[in-house]
C-alpha cells in the first residue's frame, strides 16, 4: 500500500463504488475479512481508498470471476503477508487456479454428459411421438384397433 498518496487521490466509499461497482457493504465486509488492510480513516471515521485499495478490489473480483472464494483469496493475502513475497503468493494462486480449472473440467464433462441424456431422451420422445409403420398401414387401410 502507497502511504504517499495525497488527500486529493482518496476516494470516500461512494466514489469507490461507482469506480468498481461493489457496495459499501461488501466494501466493509472485505476489510472486515481483512481482504482490504489499512484502509485508512479521514478524522472522522470516514473510510478513505486510494490507488492501492482499488487495484486490490479489481484483483479480488478478478479472482472471485475465476471462481475462486473470499476463504481462498484470504489464503492468498496470509501468505504474501508471511512469505513477504508477492513470488510466494503467485506460486500459492498457481495451485489455487490449477485446482479451479480441474473443478471447471469436472463441471464440463458432467455437462457434456447431461447434453448427451437429454439428447437420447428426446430422440426417445420423438420417436414415440411418430407413427409405427404398423399403425400407419392400420390407419391407411381403415382399420380399426
Amino acid at each position: 500500500m502507497s502511504w504517499q498518496t495525497s488527500d486529493t487521490e482518496l476516494l470516500t466509499i461512494s466514489q469507490v463504488r461507482e469506480i468498481t461497482g461493489i457496495s459499501a457493504r461488501t466494501l466493509r465486509y472485505y476489510e472486515e475479512l481483512d481482504l482490504l488492510p489499512g484502509v485508512r480513516r479521514r478524522a472522522g471515521g470516514r473510510r478513505v481508498y486510494g490507488p492501492d485499495e482499488i487495484e486490490r478490489l479489481r484483483f479480488i473480483g478478478r479472482l472471485k470471476a475465476l471462481g475462486l472464494s473470499l476463504a481462498e483469496i484470504k489464503e492468498l493475502n496470509a501468505v504474501y503477508r508471511i512469505q513477504g513475497s508477492t513470488q510466494a503468493m503467485l506460486a500459492h494462486l498457481e495451485k489455487l487456479l490449477d485446482d479451479q480449472l480441474a473443478v471447471v473440467d469436472g463441471r464440463i464433462a458432467e455437462l457434456v454428459a447431461l447434453r448427451d441424456d437429454i439428447q437420447k431422451y428426446q430422440d426417445h420422445v420423438v420417436s414415440r411421438q411418430r407413427p409405427s409403420r404398423r399403425e400407419a398401414r392400420r390407419a391407411g387401410s381403415g382399420e380399426v384397433r
